[in-house]
């Protein structure tokens, strides 16, 4: 009865952007689990490369390119899984981007193309799969939300607004389409050891070491981690789990306040 609740035997999973870190941990995750995962990305050699690592956890991926803020092309997209995987069950908004610049000088196009990706992207998609769920009285839909979408840091305005935007618009979706029988949450991942947070985590790094005092569980997550997270949202698990985002931190957020200088990290 248990292991029923987490299996996700025959469902469809996309997960945008799950070429590598927390989205393809996420990704194997769903998988292990009897998904049937679709993955997009703009680059070709990302979903190759990736196709690559799915199957040696034994997991064959459906990938294709398609860019998540143009709506005909993720029309097209999301019609090729259909036809050729099945009907979309688990959507998992992860793709997602990053400027560090500070606020005054920041490019308004800068800011606007963060927003895009973050924020408008996670709409595009949902609105083209959301209909079927309806139809089908049946569905999960994830957002990568980041602690971001509670507070801001040095440099990252515009990926806050979006977070924090993302975390609304899931509260949105969920008043809307919760009756249903769609569960709509967000996930909001700490500091987790990925490729690209590698060079921050060596040697005496200050954000490193703010990431260890500052989080109760005294490490840096890992990827699989949120994939555990994801699962519980993607599952019968979660049939009365809607418009939460749950943090999976390690307890940073219950934690975290201001210490003079660590703000300028």
């Amino acid at each position: 009865m248990i292991n029923e609740l987490f299996d996700l035997t025959g469902k469809v999973a996309l997960v945008t952007g799950g070429t590598h870190g927390i989205g393809m941990a996420i990704g194997k995750t769903l998988g292990k689990a009897g998904a049937k995962i679709a993955v997009n990305d703009l680059s070709g050699d990302k979903l190759e490369n990736c196709k690559a690592e799915y199957a040696k956890e034994g997991i064959d991926v459906f990938t294709l390119t398609f860019d998540v803020t143009n709506e005909e092309d993720v029309d097209k997209g999301i019609t090729a899984i259909e036809k050729e995987v099945g009907p979309i069950d688990i959507l998992v908004n992860n793709a997602g981007i990053i400027k560090r610049i500070p606020i005054l000088d920041m490019a308004v196009a800068d800011f606007k193309q963060v927003i895009d990706v973050d924020l408008v992207a996670p709409l595009i998609v949902a609105k083209r799969v959301a209909p079927g769920m309806i139809e089908r009285r049946s569905g999960k839909i994830i957002n990568m939300c980041s602690m971001m979408s509670v507070y801001g840091r040095n440099s990252v305005s515009a990926y806050a607004s979006a977070k924090g935007g993302l975390k609304l618009l899931t509260a949105n979706m969920t008043c809307e389409w919760a009756k249903y029988n769609i569960q709509i949450n967000g996930v909001g991942p700490g500091y987790i050891a990925t490729e690209q947070t590698a060079p921050i985590r060596e040697g005496n790094h200050p954000f490193n070491d703010l990431v260890m005092t500052r989080t109760p569980a005294g490490r840096w997550g890992e990827p699989e981690d949120v994939g555990n997270a994801a699962l519980f949202l993607a599952t019968k698990a979660s049939d009365f789990v809607n418009g939460h985002v749950l943090y999976v931190d390690g307890g940073i957020l219950a934690n975290f306040g201001y210490v003079k200088g660590e703000n300028d990290v």
